[in-house]
């Protein structure tokens, strides 16, 4: 059934203050979107590509406002001096560090979704919230306690979030950014930073998201597509504008709250409903 104009506008104001916490804090997009458009009636075969959409034309609006902002810098053109180094010639790697960051979190995300893609049908539904609310949750006190400390910057660290963090996007369709955001914070990488390449990153999980879905689905509600691809196109400077405002120390803590809050919401949901 065609959405009615009414609901179109409702759907756009609600993705527009998702994609503006999402990029503010660099996670809860999807986790809060695709439950609130339930509950408006519409179909969960119809959101899923909708909110894909969504989030990859906010996310690719978003990172370039990041990056003119200064959050982060993005620059991927091929650095030969340490390709020449580490690879001999063989390979690639962009030369800005936030851009290095960006490309690790990508590469290790399509194995960790196949990985996810594969657990997904070996383990119960059960198990599979449980572990990802206890890790969500894990984090988020972790990056309380520690608050404002910076430890020192780890590849390793880097390596393991974008593969733990793309299997849960794998298995579940959610937990990537409480998990990225979260995960590069633990791993010793600035708040503003963390948020901006979280941003980046995700647009390519959601373009290859959406891709898969269009070769196995062949259609799409455009309609409802447009509507969440507006709100969340509005919202995404204005996040990038937060961030670039609000003090570091103030934004680890909102960062490490919400991560809490979805990790408990996440336990709930599993056990008392």
């Amino acid at each position: 059934m065609e959405p009615t104009p009414a609901l179109l506008i409702a759907v756009a104001v609600v993705a527009l203050v998702c994609e503006y916490v999402d990029a503010s804090v660099g996670m809860g997009y999807g986790t809060a979107l695709t439950p609130l458009l339930l509950v408006m009636g519409l179909a969960a075969i119809d959101i899923v590509p909708a909110v894909l959409i969504g989030q990859l034309a906010g996310g690719l609006v978003g990172s370039i406002a990041h990056h003119k902002l200064g959050n982060i810098h993005l620059d991927f053109r091929r650095d030969d001096r340490l390709v020449k180094e580490r690879l001999r010639g063989l390979g690639y790697l962009p030369k800005s560090f936030d851009s290095k960051v960006i490309f690790v979190l990508a590469t290790c995300g399509v194995a960790g979704a196949l990985i996810g893609v594969f657990t997904a049908v070996n383990i119960s539904e059960l198990v599979l919230e449980t572990y990802i609310g206890v890790l969500v949750l894990a984090i988020g006190l972790f990056v309380l306690i520690r608050g404002n400390r910076r430890g020192s910057f780890s590849w390793k660290g880097l390596v393991g979030v974008g593969i733990v963090s793309a299997f849960n996007k794998g298995v579940s369709g959610g937990g990537y950014g409480p998990l990225v955001t979260g995960g590069q914070i633990v791993s010793g990488r600035g708040t503003r930073r963390s948020v901006g390449s979280t941003t980046v990153a995700e647009v390519i999980v959601c373009l290859v998201g959406f891709i898969g879905y269009i070769a196995m689905r062949g259609s799409v509600l455009w309609s409802l597509a447009a509507a969440v691809t507006v709100g969340s196109v509005v919202a995404a400077p204005f996040a990038a504008l937060t961030v670039k405002r609000i003090s570091s120390g103030t934004l680890v803590y909102i960062i490490g709250a919400t991560t809490l809050l979805l990790g408990l919401s996440t336990l709930v949901r599993t056990y008392a409903f």
